[in-house]
């Protein structure tokens, strides 16, 4: 168990927490949550041993293994992407290196009785239980299955780390952190760098987890399904409930109106009581009773209301200028970097009005059509904007190129025009940018303060068609639903790029999806996409050919394609179930492989009569457990064919 006591960090002369005690107990779920900039990294900080508290302890067994995800890391490896995700087992190959170099040892040896030898067998048995325990035949197999979930395409293992962004460098290392099989896993907003299909593969990935996990995320969906504990940071103060996101926020709802209304029947006591002094005390008869109300009146602690940050942005989008009913349409575009095909004849069309989600897989090409259609990509082919139509674009990597040196009231000024220029305060106001926090420079700006300011940008101009490609990323929870109202209540035509679920539900009524560069319309928004198709769709392997082939043919369909729905789930169930059963088969022999390994680690059983029957069984389970292990490879593969 991992244990914080009495925990306090400041941070610019205030407290995030003071005297927190926390207890991570085994099978805990922990979806940390708060505002931005309460402290709910700084916790994950302290607890992966990156931070010092001010004060208090944080106790954490020492044989705990800790995964952590940071928002950001800073990866200068030339590896490539196998070879990274293979490094985080070099644990592994250490052991299995040091049980070649015993096992070498004690077949030379003779010395069968001495106290060495009983030490190498006893370092041998040990090293081959925790190769068992984290199933090292199966490493490539895992790193593999991860390496999909996460995206990654059997064509990218050989590319160098390098060639890819910051955010699928980022999926290296979470599949790095999944690999190692951690007993506790920190993880600071998994889900910003992985698309919807990646993050339902995690979500089921984690499902699984025996570990502790604390995840920091603003994704309602997926904090739902992964947690089952909820610990909020508010004003300096930890609320902590045994619910996952949605459940906790209504058992909070439901805890604070009954303080309110204790609150309220205890001061209405109290105004009774003082109401009944103030008429008696003059009164000496009844002077003594008054005294003794008052006394009492003074002794009454004052019960708490848990305190609520509401505090939010304020902000509708200006009433667009009317377009005409064609707002933009594309004929045969194609767009290539280099050699690398992006999009293929694409044929693309929105009328005013329509409000459009772009999903997929990261890149299939979502943000490159959206930044073509803004004009800031190049492209081929045809495109023709409708008549009377003005774009307001914004993306991520806006609130990241703000000028660093800048301060935000001049990010504004710099760009406000006409009758604007004079409300350059209200509106930064109405982004929670008040006081002296107009003068802060761009460069010591949280991520959720950049993205704030960046959308205050989009509101200096009415625009009537927006375009916005994960404007959800950095936001905190109340800042996503304040911008969700606000696109609702937009009367223009809306084109959004997004992975958080919740943040597209009801917001659109049309959804593209991006595949294998081309795209397919869908009516409907993304919660009736997703129940259009079968939740296997999502971890449907490429038909790319194998990175081992040489064959110039056409590439074939997966298995999984050519069998119809109902055969698939069939074949797949087929194999899931004989999977199980040999899993649970292998489970029993490792188990006693591993008891008979430690029968012969004692010296004295080498001279007992039943040596030679116990190792004919030994080497008959050794056999047994082989063919197994053999049979369930193939049997993965099948399943990973079928999809």
């Amino acid at each position: 168990m991992i244990t914080l006591s009495n925990l306090s960090v400041q941070f610019g002369g205030h407290f995030l927490f003071e005297n927190v005690n926390i207890a991570i107990k085994p099978q805990d779920r922990i979806g940390l949550i708060g505002r931005n900039g309460n402290g709910k990294s700084t916790l994950l900080r302290m607890i992966a041993g990156d931070q010092t508290p001010e004060a208090g302890t944080i106790s954490i067994p020492k044989s705990t293994k800790i995964g952590y995800l940071r928002q950001e890391i800073d990866n200068d490896s030339d590896k490539s992407v196998w070879d990274e995700a293979y490094s985080a087992l070099e644990e592994l190959r250490n052991l299995e290196q040091r049980m070649e170099e015993i096992t070498k040892e004690i077949s030379e040896r003779t010395d069968y009785e001495s106290d060495e030898y009983t030490k190498l067998i006893e370092e041998l048995t040990e090293a081959s239980e925790m190769l068992a325990m984290a199933d090292a035949s199966k490493a490539e197999k895992n790193i593999e299955m991860i390496l999909r979930g996460l995206g990654f395409k059997r064509t990218d293992f050989s590319r160098p780390i390098t060639e890819f962004s910051g955010g699928w460098q980022m999926r290296v290392e979470l599949a790095k952190i999944l690999l190692r099989q951690p007993d506790c896993l920190l993880m600071d907003e998994p889900t910003n760098h992985l698309d919807i299909d990646s993050i339902i593969w995690l979500e089921g990935f984690l499902k699984d987890f025996s570990g502790n996990l604390l995840v920091v995320s603003h994704d309602r969906r997926f904090l739902d399904a992964v947690t089952n504990r909820t610990i909020e940071i508010s004003k300096g103060h930890v609320y902590d409930a045994n619910f996952s996101y949605t459940k906790f926020i209504e058992y909070r709802e439901e805890v604070r109106e009954i303080q309110i209304a204790q609150r309220r029947n205890q001061e209405k006591q109290i105004a009774e009581t003082e109401r009944y002094i103030e008429r008696f005390k003059a009164k000496a008869r009844f002077a003594s009773r008054a005294q003794s109300k008052q006394k009492m009146i003074d002794k009454v602690d004052l019960i708490d209301v848990d305190e609520v940050d509401i505090k939010s942005m304020k902000f509708r989008f200006p009433d667009p200028p009317r377009s005409g009913r064609l707002v933009v349409e594309t004929k045969d575009l194609d767009k290539s970097y280099g050699k690398i095909d992006v999009l293929r004849k694409i044929d693309f069309a929105m009328e005013r009005g329509d409000r459009v989600a772009f999903v997929g897989k990261n890149g299939e090409g979502k943000t490159t059509l959206s930044k073509i259609i803004a004009g800031i990509e190049d492209y081929e082919g045809k495109l023709e904007l409708g008549h009377n139509v003005s774009i307001g674009y914004f993306a991520q990597h806006q609130a990241e190129s703000l000028h660093n040196d800048a301060t935000v009231f001049e990010i504004i000024d710099s760009v406000a025009t006409g009758e604007m220029r004079s409300k350059v305060r209200t509106l930064l106001g109405a982004f929670l940018f008040s006081g002296d926090a107009v003068y802060k420079k761009v460069k010591v700006l949280s991520g959720g303060e950049r993205a704030r300011l960046a959308l205050a940008k989009l509101m200096l101009e009415p625009v009537n068609f927006l375009i916005m490609d994960e404007p959800t990323n950095h936001l905190d929870m109340l800042a996503k639903d304040v911008l969700k109202q606000a696109l609702m209540e937009y009367e223009g035509t809306l084109l959004v790029v997004s992975h958080d679920r919740e943040f597209l539900e009801g917001l659109t009524n049309k959804t593209f999806e991006f595949r294998q560069r081309q795209i397919h319309e869908h009516l409907g928004d993304i919660t009736e996409f997703l129940n259009s198709r079968s939740v296997d769709d999502f971890f449907e392997y490429d038909s790319e050919k194998d990175d081992n082939s040489s064959s110039g043919a056409s590439q074939t369909k997966t298995q999984k394609q050519r069998l119809d729905k109902k055969e698939f789930d069939k074949e797949k169930a087929r194999l899931e179930k004989k999977i199980a059963s040999l899993e649970k088969e292998i489970t029993d022999l490792e188990s006693g492989k591993i008891d008979m390994e430690k029968r012969f680690a004692d010296p004295v059983f080498y001279k007992s009569p039943d040596y030679n029957k116990a190792q004919r069984e030994y080497d008959l389970l050794a056999s047994n457990l082989k063919e197994k292990n053999k049979a369930w490879e193939i049997l993965s593969e099948q399943l990973i064919e079928l999809g």
